[in-house]
This record gives structure tokens, sequence and C-alpha cells, in this order.
């Protein structure tokens, strides 16, 4: 079979004949920044108004912003006609401890604007943290380090990371429960949005639960099965326009790791705390040493759980919005539309990554419950 190559050599000459449009796609001389400092010169207001933020500034604090929990679910903003921002979203509850249990919704904060009151009390948010003031007016106060030195209050409330988790669990008692009411109807036969999910169970079973766990493996299923589509459908969600990064909050994933480390620790037999304390065939004084350093590892392998679903989760998201933001940086459709199609392919991508970090975070899990409940094994010497 031929092939021939008239194709390819049009595509090369035509990359290179719009090659130096891609000089323009980022000029050297920064135009909203000059035309800003322009302005604040000619009022004569250049020290004493605070200049507007140029573009990537603007895209910096923006990917800050997606990246952080709030206090009221975001969906998206626009500008009306008289030039004002409008949100486009709804609140969510806040509970505080003090003074009591106060309770309001976060739309009393007016996205920052405004202080909160409950019972007396009020609240002023700040960089994504309640603190209390004294009034309405009253701001609140920073030291030398630009740190607020406000009381902040005790805080339950219900953010939007705390809200997608309520959101991800009901889906998935539902779906489960449908899931197992079809066995019951169909004679062990999965019948409706069951059939897709049915084979991954069975995959996380007996790939993943029985290799590595052994005879006990039935007691760690339920907590595997839920790690796994918990993970995973977060970060589908994270994907989404919606602007959700759960898993991408540290103290989320530290929370999975914890319960890991938990269970790993509360159904160890004896065998696994005697290799760890006073590790057979070895040296007494060399158990001495190493029985520090085997329960420290037992301290890292939640930690490294930890770490590496945040910061592949996280690591996912900054990359996505900084090629996206790109188009807006780059001012041809050269640049834009190589920019679109560059997030597109990495959207692509990041949707095995949630697969895959739910693989990895249940696979990591079921191996130290394996060692956890290793049998020793008894060599016969002749």
């Amino acid at each position: 079979m031929v092939i021939s190559k008239k194709p390819l050599h049009f595509i090369v000459a035509a990359l290179v004949a719009l090659l130096p449009l891609v000089n323009f796609a980022n000029p050297t001389t920064d135009t909203t920044a000059v035309h800003v400092e322009a302005a604040a010169v000619s009022e004569g207001q250049h020290h004493t108004e605070e200049a507007p933020k140029d573009l990537k500034t603007e895209i910096k604090e923006f990917i800050n912003h997606h990246l952080m929990d709030s206090y009221d679910f975001h969906l998206f903003s626009y500008k009306d006609d008289a030039g004002a921002e409008q949100h486009i979203g709804f609140p969510l509850p806040v509970i505080l401890i003090d003074n009591g249990l106060q309770v309001f919704l976060s739309s009393e904060f007016h996205h920052g604007e405004h202080a909160a009151e409950s019972n007396g009390n009020y609240y002023r948010l700040h960089h994504g943290k309640i603190y209390k003031v004294a009034n309405a007016e009253e701001q609140v106060a920073m030291d030398e380090h630009h740190h607020a030195t406000n009381a902040k209050p005790l805080d339950f409330s219900i953010t939007k990371n705390v809200f997608m988790i309520f959101v991800v669990g009901l889906i998935m008692f539902f779906l489960f429960t449908n899931l197992a009411k079809s066995y019951a109807k169909n004679g062990g036969i999965a019948s409706g949005a069951g059939r897709i999910f049915e084979p991954i169970i069975l995959y996380i079973r007996d790939d993943i639960a029985i290799p590595n766990i052994g005879k006990n493996y039935k007691k760690y299923m339920s907590y595997l099965l839920t790690i796994f589509f918990f993970i995973w459908f977060l970060n589908i969600f994270g994907l989404t326009p919606l602007g959700i990064n759960v898993t991408g909050n540290i103290a989320i994933t530290a929370c999975l790791a914890i319960l890991t480390y938990l269970i790993t620790t509360f159904t160890a037999n004896k065998n696994y705390w005697g290799h760890i304390f006073w590790m057979p065939g070895v040296p007494t004084p060399m158990k001495i040493i190493l029985a520090p350093i085997e329960l420290l590892g037992t301290i890292i392998k939640p930690f490294s759980l930890m770490i590496r679903l945040y910061a592949n989760m996280v690591a996912g998201h900054v990359v996505l919005m900084s090629i996206i933001g790109l188009m807006f940086i780059f001012k041809n459709w050269l640049g834009s539309s190589l920019s679109f199609f560059l997030a597109f392919a990495l959207s692509l991508l990041e949707i095995l990554v949630a697969a895959l970090q739910a693989y990895i975070f249940t696979m990591l899990s079921a191996l130290y419950f394996g060692a956890a409940n290793e049998e020793h094994h008894h060599d016969d010497h002749h």
C-alpha cells in the first residue's frame, strides 16, 4: 500500500507559512499595563490608587479561586448593562459556634462585600475564611505580615466541597441500592445502570482485593468499593465547569488516608505488629534500631496516599486552567486554537487520570490491608 506524502507536505508548508503569526500571540509590550499606567499618570494618581490588574494576574487569581473551597455554589457570572457583575448560583448554610449556635445563609456576606449579622454577632468573609468583627462597619484587621488578627469562630459550615460530598454520597447510595435490588428481582442479574458498574465491582474484588488481601478480603470489600467510587465520582465532577475541586483539597485526602490508616491499624494481626517491633531473624541490636523506623513507616504510608491524590488532582487542574488561560493571552486565532485543542486533549487525559487515581488509592489500601493480615509462615528446618 502506497501512501502519498503530498498531504503531509501541504500541512508542513502551511504551518511554516503561518509560523510568523505566532510572534504576535504574546507581544513583548503589555498593552493593558501600558494603558493602565498612562491613565494613572495622566490623572496624577499613580501612587494613590491601586492600578487595575493585568490579564495574567487575573488568570492566576481565577485559578487560585477555583482551587479554594467556598461558602456558596457559584455557577457563572456576567455583567449587566450597567457594568455591574452579576453572580449566578445559590448560597449554602453557614454554621458557627460562637456565643451559641449561629446559623445563616452565605448570601448574607454579599460575596464578601458586607458583614453578616446573627444574634447580635457580626462576621466577615476574608480570603475564604470567616472572622468575627465588632460591628457591620468594621473590617478584618491585618498585622505587618498581612495576616488577619480577628478571632475565628468554630466553623461547621456546609461549604461547596461538603455539599458535593453529600451529593456524591447520595448518588452512590441510590445507585448501588438499585443495583442490589435488581439482583433480587432478576435472579442475580444486574439491570439498568448497574450493568455498567457490575464489571468494575467484580474487577475490584477479583483483581485488587483477593490477590492483595487473601482469604480475609470480604471484611474490607465495602470500604474498598466505597473509596474507589467516591474518589472516582468526585474526580469526574471536578472536570465539569462547576468549579469543584474536592479531591484537590488536602483536608479531604488527609481524611481518606487516615481512614485507611485506622482500618489497617485496628484490624492488623499480631504477626504484623511482631514484624514491626521485633522482626524475626534479625539480631537483637538491629531490632532495637529498626523498630522505630518500621513504626515510622506505618505513618509514612498514609501520608503518601494523601499527597499522591492531592498533588495529582491539583496539578491537573492548574495545568488545564493555565492552558485555557492561554487562549485569552494569545491574541490571534492560531495561538488560541492550539491552546483550545491542547486543553481538549488534556481534558480527555484527565478523565483517565480521574479513574487512575481512584484505582491507585484503592490498590494501595488493599496492599496495606493485606500486609496487616498476612499470616506467619513457619519454615521447617531439617
